[in-house]
């Protein structure tokens, strides 16, 4: 053993304490960094002396080296990260499906006169008004005028429910947009982890990095992360490089694969989103060749495909699709049963009734239904009465009385009035378990991000007893090697003096 083992000891102890300082400080550092792990110098003793061989000294055992830091680890826990992302892709699917309906709830707004419940009902008003006064020409301007305003209401729901269409079509391609940036930059960071990791490092920041941007993604699909590792000079508490796969909403794999990321191979097979030749439908999501069922799929894009719509056996399905269908079938079927009362009666002119509802061309219902220009510029073409007497109101009653008839377009046993009301009812109850599900997927992406912080993130106070108690080890090692080269001292100084 060297005479000046003792100081490379204690010199090996203050280089082991001193990286442990920096490392607290790097802690300490970012204790407000999102999505930060904080570090921790894993200490080992060093290999004691001697080792056995056939030359070993014969000495009474062997004699610690002492410390060494084997590496710098990051605090994380995986099982929580999966925990977490599988919740955050359930979390952003109902905050879209949630966030969609509320303006879709907005739009309708049935809790002001605005509505097309009120104003088909101040339209009833209006023609029994009618009905007890036919020869009025006040009462027929306000029939008018309350038609009008019905073709109009229905105009603006389809106008501003495909206007947000449009929106949330374009919210599609961003979001796709961003998913592929997202699986670019991670890609990128793979590479970079494999180059240090076969150089015998832990990229610790780079982990954070990746994370952070898987957890952005996990909130935009539903996601697997397996890890390999990277090269076999690599560490064995390294994290290795991150294959990304595609999963349903129970978190099992589509067959064949749906593979984002080769982690081993660094291959990309980035999402793509088409639609049907009209423009109106998503047809299909696909990730390189492999199409994804949409109806499987969790995640912020899956929302928003489900409430901008999508073809489904065939089948156009939707939040937004469905409301407009189904006003456009309510459009239809008021003016076809309008119109054949209508006709049915005689104008103030003692002339047959014309129709009083028309479709400009190129819309659907809801969108195109208007008065007919010819009673808009006379309201006295108006078919108030049953027959050619200009005082019978009956037939204004029987247009009054629409509303309360059963219409079998509509179904059996249903109204216009109670069909409008079931498409209002049934809004509210989708609209209240998407905010429900929204909040109680928030909780729970909450709670396990909460489990993750308390392993993860940066505790002030910890790091600070951690820092002294670093401190303290540095302050033991450098009296350590005072202490021996004192010894040393003496020996090379002092000795070798006695009868000069």
């Amino acid at each position: 053993m060297s005479t000046f083992h003792g100081l490379e000891m204690a010199k090996q102890a203050l280089s082991t304490q001193r990286s442990a300082l920096y490392t607290t400080g790097h802690n300490i550092s970012n204790v407000n960094t999102e999505g930060y792990s904080r570090q921790r110098v894993h200490f080992e003793t060093a290999r004691p002396y001697p080792s056995a061989s056939r030359n070993r000294p014969q000495i009474a055992g062997q004699m610690g080296n002492g410390v060494e830091a084997g590496s710098i680890e990051r605090i994380r826990n995986q099982f929580l990260d999966y925990q977490y992302r599988t919740e955050n892709s359930k979390a952003g699917y109902w905050v879209e499906m949630s966030d969609a309906i509320s303006r879709m709830e907005r739009l309708m707004h049935e809790q002001s006169k605005n509505g097309l419940g009120s104003t088909m009902n101040q339209f009833r008003d209006s023609l029994q008004e009618l009905s007890a006064h036919p020869t009025n020409s006040g009462a027929r301007s306000v029939v008018v005028q309350r038609g009008l305003a019905v073709a109009e209401t229905f105009n603006y729901l389809s106008e501003s429910l495909n206007a947000n269409r449009s929106d949330l079509q374009n919210k599609i391609g961003i979001t796709v947009k961003g998913a592929n940036s997202l699986l670019g930059q991670v890609n990128e960071i793979n590479e970079q982890i494999k180059h240090l990791e076969s150089s015998g490092y832990l990229a610790n920041d780079l982990y954070d990095h990746r994370d952070r941007l898987l957890d952005g993604l996990s909130e935009i699909v539903n996601i697997k992360v397996t890890y390999h590792k990277s090269s076999e000079n690599a560490l064995d508490v390294a994290d290795g490089v991150a294959t990304i796969e595609l999963v349903d909403a129970k978190g099992q794999p589509f067959t064949p694969p749906a593979t984002l990321i080769d982690g081993q191979t660094g291959e990309v097979q980035t999402l793509s989103v088409y639609y049907s030749p009209d423009n109106q439908a998503v047809t299909s999501l696909q990730t390189g060749e492999k199409t994804i069922p949409i109806k499987q799929t969790t995640g912020s894009l899956a929302g928003i495909i489900e409430s901008y719509g999508y073809m489904h056996k065939d089948k156009l399905e939707g939040i937004y699709p469905d409301m407009l269908a189904n006003l456009d079938k309510l459009a239809a079927t008021f003016a076809t049963a309008f119109n054949g009362v209508h006709q049915e009666g005689y104008d103030l002119n003692e002339n047959k009734g014309k129709a009083l509802f028309e479709f400009k061309k190129g819309y659907g219902a809801a969108g195109s239904i208007t008065v007919s220009r010819e009673i808009l510029d006379e309201p006295d073409l108006i078919a108030a009465s049953i027959d050619e007497n200009s005082g019978n109101g009956d037939n204004a009653a029987s247009l009054a009385n629409i509303f309360d008839e059963k219409l079998t377009s509509l179904g059996s046993n249903t109204t216009l009035n109670s069909f409008y009301e079931s498409l209002i009812g049934d809004l509210g109850v989708r609209g209240q378990e998407a905010h429900r599900m929204a909040k109680n997927t928030e909780i729970l992406r909450s709670q396990v991000d909460n489990q993750r912080l308390s392993v993860s993130s940066v505790s002030l106070d910890e790091e600070i007893t951690n820092m002294v108690k670093y401190q303290h080890a540095y302050n033991a090692a450098a009296r350590s090697m005072t202490t021996l080269d004192e010894m040393l001292d003496r020996i090379i100084n002092n000795m070798g003096l006695v009868g000069r």
